[in-house]
């Protein structure tokens, strides 16, 4: 059980995840180090917990629990790794459907012949999404967390040991669908990109804060069906930034092209 979020499976939880790639051995020790490198999001702690006296006595008993401590300290390792390697980590989140993958895919394509590029997929089950990103011309590694609701930074650590990325290169993460637990979950990544699509409403960024917040870019995808649906892009855009007042943000499409050149470059703006 995730003690954060209350999700059963993945590696707080004691099992239930899986690399579905054949496994690796890279050296020893190469993801194993305690160097500490700063980040700039906070993830440190879980919910304060109130313990009530017993009856008539009317104390009340504050428990602060770094319930993720575990998970930061991987995810520092992680860090600080992909740092000495020069490898850029971003961690993509939304909701299912946004067009995670179609995004991947189209990055894949254009950055062929200018910068190595290895993908972490996540989902419950399946390989699906894994053999998109291997036939678009990327490495790739499918983590399946059962009933698990997010990556952690067991997860990631596993992953980069299985896929060995080249130094200096880009590892997206396309992480499981869902606008709440991996905003929880610090994987080590240099940066956090949200993802959400025309198609899912004007309000998202007000439903689901912490997401938002925690977040350094948010993609707002398919604009090219902006004439189809009731979406507004300037509400959108300032209700983003009542959360997160510094937030960037995009408006592409993955499928035409539009807009991706603001993306590659913003890519490149974290090297």
């Amino acid at each position: 059980m995730c003690g954060t979020c209350g999700c059963s499976g993945g590696s707080e939880g004691g099992g239930g995840t899986r690399v579905a790639v054949p496994h690796t051995h890279p050296h020893e020790g190469d993801l194993d180090h305690g160097h500490e490198h700063s980040h700039g999001h906070d993830h440190g702690h879980g919910p304060a917990v109130a313990i009530r006296g017993a009856a008539g006595g009317g104390e009340t008993i504050t428990l602060e629990q770094r319930v993720l401590a575990k998970n930061e300290d991987l995810a520092a390792r992680n860090r600080a790794w992909l740092a000495e390697q020069g490898i850029v980590a971003v961690n993509l989140m939304s909701s299912p459907g946004a067009g995670k993958t179609t995004l991947l895919e189209r990055t894949i394509r254009d950055f062929a012949g200018r910068r190595p590029v290895a993908v972490v997929e996540g989902d419950q089950e399946t390989m699906l999404d894994a053999e998109r990103i291997k036939r678009a011309g990327s490495t790739v590694v499918q983590v399946n967390t059962g009933a698990g609701c997010h990556l952690d930074a067991e997860m990631m650590r596993d992953a980069l040991t299985t896929l060995t990325p080249e130094p200096g290169s880009l590892v997206l993460v396309e992480n499981v669908g869902n606008l709440v637990c991996p905003a929880l979950f610090d994987l080590g990544e240099r940066s956090r990109v949200v993802i959400i699509s025309v198609t899912e409403g004007t309000d998202k960024p007000l439903k689901y804060p912490y997401m938002f917040a925690a977040a350094d870019l948010v993609i707002i995808n398919k604009v090219d069906l902006l004439p189809y649906v009731d979406f507004d892009m300037a509400r959108c855009e300032e209700y983003a930034r009542s959360v997160n007042p510094g937030l960037r943000l995009l408006a592409v499409s993955a499928t035409t092209g539009e807009g991706m050149r603001a993306w590659y470059d913003w890519v490149a703006e974290q090297y």
